[in-house]
C-alpha cells in the first residue's frame, strides 16, 4: 500500500470518527435539554407532548415559553403585598361557606389580580396559562382545572363540591404566586350551608 492510501484511510477514519464524536455530543446534547425540560415542566411537559403528538414540537413550544417570559418582567410581591392578598383570600374562603358561586369567582379574581402585579400579561387564558408554566409548572394544571369548574359554576352546572374544588384549585395556584405555602394552602375549606 502506498503512503498516499494511507493517508487517505486515516483521513476518512478521522472524518468518521470526528462525525462519530459530534453526534454523541449532539445526543447527549438533546438528551440532557429533554431532561431539564421534564425536570423544569413537569407534569406540563407530558401534557405538551400528548397533545403535540410530537415531543420536538413540545420541547420546541416549552423552550419558547421560556424565551418569552425571559423578556416579561416578572417581579416578586412585597411583604405588604403579600399580606394584602393574602387577606383577601381568606375573606374568599370565609365567604365560600355562605356564597360558594360568588367566591369562586372573586378566586378567579383575585388570582388575575396577583398574576397581573407580579408582572403576567393577561392576554388571553392560554398564553396565561403558557406564561404561568414556565416558572409555576407544578400548579399550572390547577389553574387550568379551576377555570374549567369556573366555568361551568357560570353556566349553573356546577355544584358544591365542584365550587370546593375550584377554590382549591385557585388556592394551589394562589400560594404559589404568592411564594408562600402557609397558612393558605392548609386551611381546610368548610362546605356551603345549603
Amino acid at each position: 500500500m502506498t503512503v498516499e492510501g494511507l493517508l487517505a484511510i486515516m483521513a476518512v477514519v478521522v472524518v468518521v470518527a470526528v462525525g462519530a464524536g459530534v453526534g454523541f455530543w449532539l445526543r447527549s446534547r438533546n438528551t440532557q435539554r429533554r431532561a431539564s425540560l421534564r425536570r423544569e415542566f413537569g407534569p406540563e411537559y407530558d401534557r405538551l407532548v400528548e397533545s403535540c403528538g410530537d415531543r420536538d414540537q413540545a420541547e420546541r413550544e416549552l423552550a419558547a415559553r421560556e424565551h418569552r417570559v425571559k423578556k416579561l418582567h416578572i417581579r416578586l410581591l412585597s411583604p405588604q403585598e403579600r399580606d394584602g392578598f393574602g387577606a383577601a383570600w381568606a375573606g374568599i374562603q370565609h365567604r365560600f361557606v355562605d356564597e360558594p358561586v360568588g367566591a369562586v369567582a372573586d378566586a378567579d379574581r383575585l388570582v388575575k389580580e396577583v398574576m397581573q402585579r407580579r408582572g403576567y400579561p393577561m392576554d388571553n387564558f392560554d398564553q396565561r396559562v403558557a406564561d404561568l408554566s414556565v416558572n409555576h409548572a407544578s400548579v399550572v394544571q390547577h389553574y387550568r382545572a379551576a377555570r374549567a369548574l369556573a366555568a361551568s359554576s357560570a353556566q349553573g352546572h356546577a355544584g358544591t363540591e365542584d365550587l370546593r374544588q375550584a377554590i382549591v384549585h385557585y388556592r394551589a395556584l394562589f400560594s404559589d404566586l404568592l411564594e408562600s405555602y402557609q397558612p393558605y394552602t392548609h386551611t381546610p375549606l368548610r362546605e356551603a350551608r345549603t
